[in-house]
């Protein structure tokens, strides 16, 4: 199952999810150290390590971040081959004025808005899939 790359099918079945809760972008030195965490993803940067979690864990540990994000998820399945998906959103919520992180996942893609951002680029996204 590969996902879809039609790129109005993707638009028209995106269905954004506003998950729960705040999460954070954290850099940690080692891989070891990030995996421990249990994060929500983890990606390995020259720099360190990048991992994001929920704002209550990082807290726990006193991990430092900038500020909290909302998650979204676009619940369609899209394929990695898919074409135009990310910029058609990222272009909606640029013209909200919104700043968006993506994290582009085997089933879905997941996007990250200042949390008080997070029911206008709800709007958004579902206005661009109307």
């Amino acid at each position: 199952m590969n996902g879809e790359t039609d790129l109005e099918t993707l638009l028209q079945n995106m269905r954004p999810e506003l998950n729960a809760g705040g999460y954070v972008f954290c850099t940690l030195a080692s891989r070891e150290q990030a995996a421990a965490l249990d994060p929500l993803c983890l990606f390995q940067e020259r720099e360190g390590v990048t991992v994001i979690l929920p704002s209550e864990q990082a807290d726990a540990l006193g991990l430092a971040y900038t500020q909290a994000f909302a998650w979204i998820t676009l619940t369609v399945h899209s394929s990695l081959e898919a074409v135009g998906l990310t910029a058609a959103f990222s272009r909606a919520l640029t013209e909200a004025g919104i700043s968006c992180n993506v994290a582009a996942a085997y089933y879905h893609d997941h996007i990250f808005v200042p949390i008080g951002d997070a029911e206008r680029a709800m709007d958004a996204l579902r206005a661009l899939a109307a």
